[in-house]
């Protein structure tokens, strides 16, 4: 087995020194430890190559057939990265894709170097750990992770309600995390062993919802074809979860009421009573208070449920979170071998500075469209979808000639968003101005026809240009055209 890799070191082989000791420089300003050798055969006489996070090899006549020998004698040889100028005739690109890991140009830039490095650790930690297998409950503190001084609040009061019988009463905005929440209170209580059984109250047509809580009889209605349990006895000795309690109707409203009070309910059709013991937890994202005014909540339903209230704070009140929840869910996407992205700073500090008004849940779906457009690849600012990045639009209302300044918004990739309206700052290495526009207007492009579901009129209109200039554009920069909607 290779060595416990306390330092980060990568290898280089490459002839050519100068090459070799720009990107060892490269390398350590980002905190890696670089070994260089001028040969790929000099590779073969290193006893463990298991202690190297990477290789970077470059280019060189039968490099296939070296890699593949490579991985085969040692079983810890870390993920190869190609370094070469243009793809060689003797190599197909499925060649590359299956024995390295990145393939980088001679000229590095620091954003694709970190990106080649990323894929490099992503790889080599899937290689070398095994996925961990689902515990009892996959969801435990999912969107709970987190310093801010509200969800360790949470936590705390999760940690002294759970092993009492007391019922819960979880608040908060949709998205939020409220179905962790009781999920985390039945895991740590002394039902754990017992069923989670959560129903959703507002999903369920009126009519059904009395079937579904507490069961029916034979033929007590029409399509009743036999006899059925409900979801209070499905969770017998547990705990059931009551979801967005604040939509059910009033007159089930009175029938749970009773089952709190005296333990017990009967079947849609049956008159003979059936005990239950079950603890309640309920969730609403609506203001039970003010329902209880406009005579939509019954008062002493509030009061029986409201024994322990537990209020999830939205995730704009908690932006130093975001660091560790993204953390968490990236995690989770790479133990579910999806995949991986790596944000960088000025990505991360866009995401801190948005609303989210879908909270978590909307963290978690932005997160997993990251992996998906970048697998293992880093995400900067300009990756990130628009309505979360703030922007300042230049437009030129004359130019109807498909310039690239034409209502064209300029992301500045590497400033925090606080820090939007002073003057963007060019990078060290100079930049193509042009090019850089370019990536800038056909991401812009791709998003509103996104989101305007493929409409080129509708995403003309977004981009404040008029529908022939969008055609143009869309046929100079080879983005397919969807067919619209009529």
């Amino acid at each position: 087995m290779g060595k416990k890799k306390t330092v980060k070191r990568v290898l280089i082989i490459d002839s050519d020194a100068e090459k070799s000791l720009r990107l060892s420089h490269q390398l350590e300003f980002i905190d890696y430890e670089p070994k260089v050798l001028s040969s790929h055969e000099l590779a073969n006489s290193l006893n463990d190559l298991g202690e190297y996070n990477a290789i970077f090899v470059t280019n060189f006549h039968g490099i296939v057939d070296w890699a593949q020998k490579l991985s085969e004698k040692d079983e810890n040889c870390p993920p190869l990265i190609l370094m070469l100028g243009n793809q060689p005739a003797d190599m197909s690109q499925k060649e590359i894709e299956d024995n390295f890991v990145a393939c980088m140009k001679n000229e590095l830039k620091y954003a694709e170097l970190s990106d080649a490095i990323h894929r490099a650790e992503v790889r080599g930690t899937a290689a070398t750990q095994p996925v961990k297998e689902s515990s009892n409950n996959p969801e435990l503190f999912r969107s709970l992770v987190g310093n801010s001084r509200a969800i360790i609040r949470v936590r705390k009061m999760i940690d002294q309600v759970a092993p009492t019988e007391a019922t819960v009463l979880i608040l908060g905005e949709s998205g939020t995390g409220k179905e962790v929440v009781a999920r985390n209170i039945h895991y740590y209580s002394n039902r754990r062993k017992k069923p989670f059984v959560p129903i959703n109250c507002g999903a369920i047509p009126s009519e059904l919802l009395e079937s579904e809580l507490f069961g029916h009889e034979k033929g007590s209605f029409t399509g009743a074809v036999g006899t059925r349990q409900g979801r209070f006895e499905l969770a017998e000795g547990g705990t059931i979860f009551l979801d967005e309690i604040g939509d059910m109707p009033l007159n089930m409203q009175v029938k749970l009421l009773r089952v709190i009070q005296e333990r017990s309910f009967e079947r849609v059709g049956s008159n003979k009573s059936v005990k239950s013991d079950v603890r309640i937890v309920a969730a609403t994202h609506r203001d039970l208070e003010k329902l209880i005014e406009d005579g939509t909540f019954r008062e002493d339903l509030y009061y029986r449920l409201n024994v322990f209230p537990v209020e999830m704070p939205p995730l704009k009140t908690r932006a130093e979170d975001l660091p560790l929840l993204v953390n968490e869910l990236i995690t989770r996407l790479e133990h579910e071998k999806k995949s991986s992205v790596k944000l960088t700073p000025a990505a991360m500090m866009a995401l801190c500075n948005y609303d989210w008004p879908g909270n978590v849940r909307e963290l978690a779906n932005l997160m997993e469209r990251m992996t998906i457009l970048h697998p293992y690849g880093v995400v900067d600012v300009s990756d990130l979808p628009s309505k979360v990045v703030p922007h300042v639009g230049i437009q030129d209302p004359n130019e109807e000639d498909g310039e690239l300044m034409d209502a064209m918004p300029i992301l500045m990739s590497g400033m925090p968003a606080k820090e939007l309206n002073n003057t963007p700052r060019l990078p060290r290495d100079g930049i193509n101005l042009k090019q850089h526009l370019t990536e800038i207007e056909i991401s812009l492009i791709e998003q509103a026809l996104d989101e305007c579901a493929g409409v080129v009129a509708h995403a003309a209109n977004r981009l404040k240009i008029r529908r022939t200039t969008l055609v143009e554009k869309m046929r100079k920069y080879g983005i397919q055209r969807p067919e619209e909607v009529s």
